[in-house]
């Protein structure tokens, strides 16, 4: 579940199915689902790209992830690149709530993370969910939220 608002942040939906795009992944990029053996390296990027001290340590990060009834490995999309290396993911919840979406900075600006849109939103059409929602910071994240709009989400109320 999202969680309390600050100042500067929004609550985006994009409307499913849509018109929806194939993802076009980078070339020498491949995307998968997350694997339990893959929760450290998820970790790691999530630590570096948000660096905000709220995902605590490792152990209890992940005990609280795995336990989230929410949470479904399928819907966390994970994108390396050709020498193994965690690029970029998309952590979803079950309830069409897109939690956390991150691209390492080495990786930014190869269209990683419209790729992974066009799959959530795909996969989350696919399953008869009617839209997807995501939280972010207008200001913080102003390019991330040019991205999402060019794709179709638009800012809704708080409350639904």
């Amino acid at each position: 579940m999202p969680s309390p608002q600050g100042e500067n942040d929004v609550r985006l939906r994009r409307v499913l199915p849509g018109d929806l795009q194939p993802p076009r992944w980078p070339a020498g990029f491949a995307m998968r689902t997350f694997q339990a053996s893959d929760a450290v390296a998820l970790y790691d990027l999530l630590e570096r790209v948000f660096d905000d001290g709220m995902n605590g340590p490792f152990d209890q990060w992940w005990s609280r992830l795995s336990a989230d009834a929410d949470f479904d490995p399928e819907l966390c999309f994970l994108v390396f690149d050709g020498e193994g290396r965690l690029a970029g993911a998309a952590l979803s919840w079950t309830s069409g709530f897109l939690k956390d979406l991150a691209v390492a900075p080495a990786f930014r600006g190869k269209g990683i993370a419209e790729a992974l849109l066009w799959h959530i939103f795909a996969t989350f059409a696919a399953r008869g969910v009617s839209h997807i929602d995501l939280k972010t910071n207008l200001i913080d994240n102003a390019a991330a939220v040019r991205l999402y709009v060019r794709l179709g989400m638009s800012e809704v109320d708080w409350g639904g």
